[in-house]
């Protein structure tokens, strides 16, 4: 991807040098730390995003990234406006170039939740403002930076762990093998091979030094983890089909495969789950499960992505 090298933007984890990621991250520990005591509304002691404004764009539904961001804006100061990508119009035929062109006139920065990757990059080259990746059919970088820090919130530096995910080789998956290479850590995928996760993101890890390893043995994916990572089966734009399905039944985190991993594992997943489907009620609900955690410091790591792009750290 080639975006203006004189505007941040966080579009996708393996564009973003490793001590920038980092240097977000660490702030995003701190700042959670200050608002602790704070109540949820309150401006940040140091709001630094005041007379900014962020477009949040989706043309998927969202929960947690819309909450998240538009808590995050208000917490450092600025304004949000949420703009549904069918009511725009980009959705009756405008050009992406011309929309980022216009919306640079308007806001100070663009978080896009979108179907097609290739629209997020063309909003980002075309635009002169920081554009946001909040979830593509590619990738989901912010997801990834909410689970790095919730894991070293309660195991410490990830660098030198083994990960392993279970489940599609889907969006999510991409951004944990982009961030396994970022943040070196070791990852195991377990997919279906109807499923794997994509050859080119998988030989790019590789080239990179990554120890990226795919197998089609759930039981092989999560001997000796550190984290086990899952995700919905059926993710946004996907179809629910029976061979699909079925494929994925091997893949389930449940009791069994968490008893295979080190005894202090981390169970993560980026929600919303589906209880008894890709994860037992026993493991989501259970005290190695850290999803709560997780869905919380979206809000912590997307404010200091805001804040990295904006060139306010």
């Amino acid at each position: 991807m080639s975006l203006p090298s004189n505007q941040r933007h966080f579009v996708d984890i393996k564009d973003i040098p490793g001590d920038a990621l980092r240097h977000i991250l660490e702030t995003a520990k701190r700042w959670k730390a200050v608002r602790r005591d704070l109540p949820k509304g309150a401006l940040d002691p140091e709001p630094m995003l005041v007379g900014h404004a962020l477009a949040m764009i989706f043309e998927k539904s969202s929960t947690r990234t819309r909450i998240s961001f538009e808590m995050g804006m208000q917490q450092m100061g600025g304004s949000s406006l949420m703009l549904q990508g069918g009511n725009m119009q980009l959705g009756r035929g405008e050009t992406v170039a011309d929309t980022a062109r216009v919306m640079a006139r308007y806001v100070d920065a663009i978080m896009i939740r979108a179907k097609d990757h290739k629209a997020v990059v063309e909003l980002a080259r075309e635009g002169s403002i920081p554009v946001i990746n909040a979830l593509t059919d590619r990738s989901h970088p912010c997801q990834l930076m909410a689970d790095i820090m919730t894991y070293e919130e309660h195991r410490g530096p990830i660098a030198g762990r083994h990960v392993a995910w279970l489940g599609d080789g889907n969006n999510v998956a991409t951004s944990l093998i982009e961030s396994a290479v970022r943040f070196g850590f070791s990852l195991t995928l377990g997919c279906p091979q109807i499923l794997a996760p994509d050859t080119a993101i998988l030989n790019w890890a590789r080239s990179e030094g990554g120890k990226i390893s795919v197998t089609d043995v759930a039981e092989d994916a999560v001997k000796g983890a550190d984290a086990v990572f899952t995700d919905t089966w059926v993710s946004m734009g996907d179809t629910r089909t029976d061979d699909r399905m079925e494929a994925l039944e091997a893949f389930q985190v449940n009791s069994h495969l968490m008893s295979l991993a080190k005894p202090d594992a981390l169970f993560l997943h980026c929600l919303p789950a589906h209880r008894d489907e890709e994860v037992t009620a026993a493991v989501i609900d259970g005290p190695q499960s850290v999803v709560w955690d997780e869905a919380e410091n979206r809000l912590h790591a997307q404010k200091a992505i805001l804040a990295w792009c904006l060139g306010k750290i």
